[in-house]
C-alpha cells in the first residue's frame, strides 16, 4: 500500500468518513480514516464491535461512552472499547476533524437493533 494520497470518502449521519486503510485499499488488519464532523451534528449512538481510538485534529467534539460524556479539543484522544455504545456530536460553531483508527471487520449495532458494516472498515 505505501503511501496514500487520496481518500475514499462516504457519508453517513451528517458526517463525512474520508478512508485511507482499510482492507479494501490492501490493508489485512487496520482501518483509518478522517473522520468530518460539520458544526451543529448530532451523531447517532451506536454499540461498537471492535476498539476504536479517536484523535482530535481540530475543532471540539463531545464524545459519549457507555452514557460517559467528554469534551474533546484539539489533540485529545478518545478510547472506546468493543462493545461500548459510542456518540459523537459536534455541539459548537465550527467543524470539527479527527483521525480514527480501528481493526479491519468493525461492525455498528444502531438503536434500531439493525446492524452496519461501514465501507471504511472493510
Amino acid at each position: 500500500m505505501g503511501v496514500v494520497r487520496e481518500a475514499v470518502t462516504h457519508e453517513l449521519h451528517g458526517a463525512a468518513f474520508h478512508s485511507y486503510v482499510a482492507p479494501a485499499r490492501g490493508s489485512r488488519e487496520l482501518c483509518a480514516w478522517r473522520l468530518e464532523v460539520a458544526a451543529g451534528t448530532a451523531g447517532v449512538e451506536h454499540r461498537v464491535s471492535r476498539e476504536e481510538v479517536l484523535l482530535l485534529v481540530s475543532g471540539e467534539l463531545t464524545v459519549t461512552v457507555d452514557g460517559v460524556p467528554g469534551e474533546m479539543g484539539a489533540g485529545d484522544v478518545a478510547f472506546v472499547p468493543a462493545g461500548a455504545l459510542f456518540r459523537v456530536d459536534n455541539t459548537s460553531a465550527g467543524p470539527a476533524s479527527a483521525w480514527v483508527t480501528t481493526s479491519a471487520g468493525l461492525q455498528a449495532t444502531l438503536p434500531d437493533g439493525s446492524r452496519i458494516s461501514p465501507q471504511w472498515a472493510r
